[in-house]
């Protein structure tokens, strides 16, 4: 319902290192008057309800408990997290709500969920907090998150590593943790990884106040979908500094699958972190998505080529995708192409590049054309759960 008055203002601050995140949200609401914060904590689902907290600089305001919703406590946070903003909204006074999400809870999906709901909310900007001295450990920590006591769902599969990569990658603010709130400081390489992990977001040091007014000013989930999306992803640029590189590999010819699957292990471990886009040579029409961190890699579709499209499809393709295919179309293969980036400390550039191009098809095996190709060995079938 549309009572005429202005939207409430909505941000969202995520993180697993939950200390820079309190700090984050603890600094908002010094800064930005009339402020408030909603946190659904999921660490009690085990007693079958998830605790909600409203507070702001002064100290709580209201508290609550919102039902298990499927033995799923992240389904409980969907369930409650848009009434309670409502309710806030309703009850006026407030300049900004802040949503601090709970540790493993990324922000994308609780984004699209507050924009979805339109008016009387707005959501106005998303960031997740760090501490760069962690980004590495982090990005390296491969259990599961029930190991470490942070799923969201008894079916929540997610690695401590991948989670935390998703959570710094999809926002536009970057609230870094000054040195004297963390336990270690960060030293050049930390912060030179947290600048090539996230080329299009600003980075906020925390104790500035900047934070706040920086999340008021606007966040298009829209676009930061097509930010995530393989065919049209922004990812990190080439870089060599303070010990931390980035590669962008980039190539036109297909992959044999046999020799990729097989260097897999490798190229997985060869970063801290890699992402990108690929095709194979027995799958010429399918985009395939590449999404490594903590040693763990998820290879799956994500539909297919342009050049794979009839004509009259396109206009049913977001317009900055089709805007990043011209960019790159070549005149075989369309926006078929290669384009793998690979951001780790002490990254062997040489032998990545060595091992990369090694897994592309040879003259010969090129010169077999799409009809040749579907005679290649179809070993990522039981990895994408499909027929070739």
């Amino acid at each position: 319902m549309n009572t005429g008055e202005p939207p409430l203002p909505v941000a969202i601050v995520a993180g697993l290192h939950t200390d820079a995140r309190r700090s984050a949200v603890e600094e908002i609401l010094r800064t930005v008057p009339g402020s408030v914060a909603l946190h659904h904590d999921l660490s009690g689902a085990t007693d079958r309800s998830v605790r909600r907290t409203v507070r702001d600089a002064t100290g709580p305001l209201d508290s609550g408990e919102a039902p298990l919703t499927n033995d799923c406590a992240c389904c409980a946070l969907r369930a409650d997290l848009v009434p309670e903003l409502l309710r806030l909204a309703a009850g006026g006074g407030h300049r900004l709500a802040v949503v601090e999400l709970w540790d493993s809870v990324e922000p994308q999906a609780m984004a699209e969920l507050i924009a979805a709901e339109g008016a009387p909310l707005a959501l106005t900007g998303v960031a997740t907090a760090i501490d760069p001295a962690g980004v590495v450990p982090y990005l390296a920590n491969a259990d599961d998150l029930a190991e470490a006591g942070l799923a969201a769902a008894p079916t929540d599969q997610r690695t401590v590593a991948d989670t935390f990569a998703r959570q710094l990658e999809y926002p536009t603010l970057i609230a870094v943790a000054d040195d004297t709130a963390c336990d270690e400081p960060a030293d050049d390489g930390d912060l030179a990884l947290l600048a090539q992990l996230t080329p299009g977001a600003r980075r906020v040091r925390l104790g500035r106040g900047a934070l706040g007014p920086a999340l008021l000013g606007g966040f298009d989930v829209e676009a930061a979908a097509v930010r995530q999306h393989p065919a049209c992803a922004l990812l990190p640029q080439d870089s060599d500094e303070h010990g931390v590189s980035t590669l962008v590999w980039r190539r036109e010819r297909p992959f044999h699958p046999g020799r990729l699957h097989a260097a897999l292990e490798d190229l997985t471990c060869a970063a801290a972190r890699s992402r990108g886009r690929f095709w194979l040579a027995d799958r010429p029409d399918t985009l395939l998505s590449w999404d490594a961190a903590g040693g763990a890699l998820c290879v799956e579709s994500a539909g297919p080529w342009l050049a794979a499209l009839p004509d009259a499809a396109w206009e049913m393709v977001p317009a900055e995708r089709r805007v990043a295919a011209s960019l790159d179309w070549h005149p075989v293969h369309g926006d078929r192409r290669q384009h793998l980036t690979f951001t780790s400390p002490g990254l062997d550039r040489e032998n990545l590049l060595a091992l990369l191009d090694s897994c592309l098809l040879t003259d010969a095996e090129y010169a077999l054309g799409p009809a040749g190709w579907k005679h290649l060995s179809h070993a990522f079938d039981d990895l994408l759960d499909t027929v070739a």
